[in-house]
């Protein structure tokens, strides 16, 4: 089941990715005054697709890359935690909660689902060592 997920919640990057590119894109076209976005949401979108592909590639053997889905739940926890603050702090609409959770979520499973597939600590996930 965790296999699914991961596949899943990893292909959606895609779609994540291409959004993210297609908005850099319509910067330039529309000759947007945020062109200084350009360049990040590129690298952002790229990032995405590399994501997506990694994640999909490790649902396929999640004991052995394990590291890959265990670092992207850090990821996305990281991502969860500073929208909240942003959106606490009164830096970021309070609109984007529903990211929070989200994200939250996906990323929680990645690492306890990490965790319980590999029988590992969480120290041992974060150094990508084996529990043997």
């Amino acid at each position: 089941m965790l296999a699914k997920f991961v596949f899943w919640t990893g292909a959606s990057d895609f779609i994540v990715g291409g959004l993210t590119i297609f908005g850099a894109i319509s910067i330039l076209i529309n000759g947007n005054e945020e062109r200084e976005q350009f360049v990040p949401l590129m690298v952002l979108g790229m990032f995405l697709f590399m994501a997506a592909a990694c994640l999909i590639w490790a649902s396929r053997d999640l004991v052995a890359r394990y590291p890959i889905v265990f670092w992207q739940g850090l990821v996305r926890l990281t991502a969860a935690s500073a929208i909240l603050f942003a959106s606490v702090s009164g830096i970021a609409e309070k609109s984007l909660y529903f990211l929070v959770v989200f994200d939250g979520i996906i990323g929680a499973t990645y690492v306890l689902g990490s965790i319980k597939a590999t029988n590992s600590s969480f120290l041992d996930c974060l150094l990508c060592q084996d529990s043997s």
